[in-house]
């Protein structure tokens, strides 16, 4: 059983994740008895750095697990974009993630992990620089 395995993504786990990284945090669940929503769509979390880069979690579709396990529906991957000022944005040159694209899928925990290690540590003033060079 792989590290992933044992940290079932949840709409809670991953809220957890996101807050104690530092980030402001805000959720909804997808389908539940009360509110019904495409079948694609389990749940999302968003969340916001103090460097004003925020990342949009969403996991499309729940996995079932035994009893022994974990309790309740989960996720293995989730899909993550990065925002920038509200909208979707690609990171600049020399990250792992986001390289000329805003969105990465099938992202795992121990993935999920370093790409909020990479985000919540970057400089915003980078965007800029690479943008008068060129290279954004």
């Amino acid at each position: 059983m792989s590290d992933s395995e044992l940290h079932p993504m949840t709409e809670e786990t991953l809220r957890t994740l996101l807050e104690q990284s530092g980030a402001r945090v805000m959720s909804r669940s997808g389908r539940n008895e009360h509110y019904g929503s495409p079948r694609e769509f389990s749940f999302e979390v968003k969340a916001v750095f103090k460097n004003g880069l925020g990342l949009h979690l969403q996991a499309r579709q729940f996995t079932y697990r035994d009893p022994w396990e974990t309790s309740g529906r989960v996720n293995d991957i989730i899909d993550v974009s990065l925002l920038k000022d509200g909208s979707y944005s690609e990171l600049p040159k020399g990250y792992d993630f986001f390289q000329d694209r805003d969105m990465e899928e099938g992202i795992d925990w121990d993935s999920l992990q370093q790409m909020i290690n990479c985000v919540r540590k970057i400089n915003p003033k980078i965007f800029v620089l690479q943008g008068l060079t060129g290279d954004l």
